[in-house]
């Protein structure tokens, strides 16, 4: 029989996995209530962080920039007025997790925590130059996302260290914001690729593009040959099917249950030319 433990605050939850260091850290839950039902029986706890606050909370800094908590659920991500406005990018990818049940108890520092090349946040947060803060009892240190994410399921969380918080620089101006995964069945699917995309366009023509890939290497893949590739060209499908090509020669994609490397390959292009039409998004500027 596991010990549920739930802390009410950071001290408390440091004070436990001090004491406890065996214990299991538990977010929304989604991931690891999972792997307990196939995993052997023990005796280590598992401590709840649904109940510190501190985790929970979104605020708008001073600098423009934006903080979230990394208790904060994907139904919350989805519908914030402040998110959708400033990173839509984000909020899109926030309402492809699962069902609303899913999104109710997921949590971004859960998702984040997982680093599964598959994981629908980690694309646009890799956009949006997210920076994690991570916390322990004594201290706490900065790490850009991309430097954080080592290897599937592998990374540079220390024993008796926490993702606290996901700090977003404030948003510049994007004309087109786009998420979209493919899995094998259309509600509730693990992505078989992703692509998360954000393009500025100036009279016309694509001024600056980033592209970013889930499931199609081992962790996010930016595919910035594609980006500089796309730099001058207007936004149509000519443009887009050559781009397509150099996403195709630079994924590394692997076979699995449920896709083979050949197809992940194919439809990591494809999601890239389906820019072509899709209606510009383009948020307010920051001020």
């Amino acid at each position: 029989m596991r010990t549920l433990l739930f802390p009410t605050t950071c001290g408390e939850l440091f004070q436990l996995l001090a004491e406890l260091p065996e214990s299991r850290i538990m977010a929304g839950g989604t991931d690891l209530l999972v792997s307990l039902r196939t995993a052997p029986p023990d005796q280590r706890g598992v401590i709840c962080l649904g109940r510190i606050e501190q985790l929970s909370a979104l605020v708008l800094e001073p600098d423009g920039s934006v903080s979230i908590g990394a208790g904060v659920n994907f139904s919350r991500i989805m519908n914030d007025p402040l998110l959708k406005e400033r990173y839509p990018l984000l909020s899109q990818a926030a309402a492809t997790v699962g069902g609303p049940a899913i999104r109710n108890m997921a949590t971004i520092g859960g998702n984040i925590a997982s680093a599964s090349p598959a994981a629908d946040s980690l694309p646009p947060l890799y956009l949006l130059d997210a920076v994690l803060e991570i916390s322990a009892a004594d201290d706490s240190r900065i790490i850009p996302i991309e430097q954080f994410i080592l290897a599937p399921r592998t990374t540079q969380l220390r024993p008796g260290e926490i993702i606290s918080r996901i700090r977003l620089p404030a948003a510049g101006r994007w004309d087109l914001h786009y998420f979209e995964k493919v899995g094998r069945r259309k509600s509730m699917a693990i992505a078989v690729a992703s692509l998360a995309a954000m393009i500025r366009l100036q009279d016309g023509r694509i001024s600056a593009a980033r592209l970013a890939y889930g499931s199609v290497a081992p962790t996010v893949l930016r595919c910035r040959i594609a980006e500089q590739a796309l730099v001058g060209l207007p936004l149509d499908a000519e443009s887009l099917a050559m781009a397509a090509g150099i996403v195709r020669e630079t994924v590394r994609p692997i076979d699995d249950l449920r896709a083979s490397a050949v197809y992940r390959r194919t439809v990591a292009g494809n999601l890239l030319q389906r820019l072509n039409g899709v209606t510009l998004t383009t948020p307010t500027r920051n001020h």
